[in-house]
């Protein structure tokens, strides 16, 4: 409607027992008082290969390359973050969705790869994945992982993976040494029907989002086995800082035409901007300045003749993708909220919608290639999901966190200048430039 002023924000933006005769590993153990079980001295942990053109070991996985880093992989990501976040979107029109793409993907692939038959073909398919091979998939991620890693002296990002495993449970040991070599990933056993558990996993989660999401998980379900869980943290300084002292509260018109009052900050200079059909869009670079920057945060703003929802549904991979390579410098004046938000959300129903059924199945979702528990089944039991953004003069910080819970069962031209005020709902996102990965995605009704 055209009194409704809507935005789309996006941020672009990641064993001890060997039971030989099963080809399974029992999770290492680890004291309870500890946030995190590592792996044990005992049983040294492989490390990711690191970028080189040394012949790789006889027998073991071949060395990754900076330039080994998949486009397929990158697009696939995006493809799939975005049909999820039109999903959320379309079960909360009304609200604030903001999630982490890359956070959900990742958490996803370490899944994958215990998955067999059926259920590998549908995750595949979900996940967009369709045309690479699972060593495909994971010499990319750690290729990108190690990509990601690299970060400017402004600008943080910070990826971990770690898997909590049922200690009475013996998983196989090539599924649990691909994630740890392919995602980094930290391992260890636990008493899953101690309340430490619980409280040992939230202090990972703490930890690696800088205390800015404190818990996922609440209490340890009775069929629960093993979590996979993803964590993101983001935080970078603006090339070109806001100045605060003309930060100003002003109106922001809200879906249903009412307004609210919010802290909008403001500045006038050269910016990567898109002018499009019923949009205008400004890239806001991370890092330091008179350097090349590798992050940035990209505000789209709706015209007041059109709206968030209108915006959102032509927002595909490929359309993302031509709007990427369209901006352009122009001079301009920029108005837009600071503001601090956090989301969760289960994930279950919208990785049904995208074809990741029979994963949830109790009776028919495949795991083996995870663990053999026969007669008993697993399957995926719940996908929870966490985000944080903080939006302010001097830059913006984000996290997010994905858990994965295993259950078993018994049985252009050059733009004129412009002027972009953020009054209304919009898009954001946050994106590595130089993959091309899409960190994280939401829609901002309510700064």
């Amino acid at each position: 409607m055209k009194n409704r002023r809507e935005f789309l924000i996006t941020l672009l933006a990641a064993g001890a027992g060997l039971a030989a005769c099963r080809g399974a590993e029992r999770l290492p153990s680890a004291p309870v008082s500890t946030p995190r079980g590592d792996i044990q001295p005992d049983a040294p942990r492989p490390t990711a290969p690191a970028p080189t053109t040394a012949a790789p070991p006889e027998g073991g996985p071949r060395p990754i390359a900076r330039s080994e880093i998949s486009p397929a992989l990158v697009q696939a990501n995006n493809r799939f973050g975005l049909k999820l976040f039109a999903n959320l979107r379309d079960a909360d029109a009304t609200g604030n969705v903001f999630i982490s793409p890359a956070s959900v993907a990742i958490a996803l692939a370490m899944t994958y790869n215990g998955a067999g038959g059926e259920t590998q073909q549908a995750m595949s398919r979900a996940l967009e994945l369709n045309g690479l091979s699972l060593d495909q998939v994971n010499q990319s991620y750690a290729a990108l992982l190690q990509t990601l890693a690299t970060a400017d002296p402004k600008a943080t990002l910070s990826i971990a993976n770690s898997l909590w495993g049922r200690q009475d449970i013996a998983f196989r040991q090539d599924f649990l040494e691909r994630v740890r070599l392919f995602y980094q990933a930290e391992v260890s056993a636990r008493d899953f029907g101690d309340p430490a558990t619980v409280d040992a996993i939230n202090a990972w989660v703490s930890e690696k989002t800088n205390r800015k999401i404190t818990r996922i998980l609440d209490r340890i379900s009775d069929d629960a086995i093993l979590f996979l869980i993803n964590a993101i943290y983001f935080k970078g300084a603006w090339v070109k800082a806001f100045d605060p002292q003309v930060t100003r509260e002003q109106p922001f018109i809200l879906l249903d035409g009412s307004q609210k009052q919010v802290r909008m900050m403001s500045r006038s200079g050269a910016f990567s901007y898109l002018r499009g059909e019923d949009f205008q869009a400004v890239s806001l670079p991370f890092g330091a300045p008179d350097t090349e920057s590798r992050f940035s945060m990209y505000v789209f703003l709706p015209d007041e003749s059109s709206s968030l929802d209108a915006l959102t549904a032509r927002l595909t991979a490929e359309q993302w993708a031509t709007w990427m390579g369209q901006f352009g410098w122009s001079e301009g004046f920029l108005a837009m909220p600071r503001y601090t938000l956090e989301y969760e959300a289960g994930l279950n129903t919208a990785l049904n919608a995208l074809g990741m059924g029979v994963a949830f199945d109790p009776q028919r979702a495949d795991f083996g290639p995870m663990v053999d528990l026969r007669p008993e089944n697993v399957f995926i039991s719940n996908v929870m999901h966490k985000t944080f953004i903080d939006v302010n003069e001097e830059g913006a910080e984000a996290a997010a966190v994905t858990s994965v819970e295993m259950g078993v069962t018994s049985a252009r031209e050059e733009p004129e200048r412009f002027t972009m005020i953020v009054e209304r709902p919009f898009l954001v996102a946050i994106r590595d430039d130089q993959s091309g990965a899409l960190l994280f995605i939401g829609a901002i009704v309510s700064p």
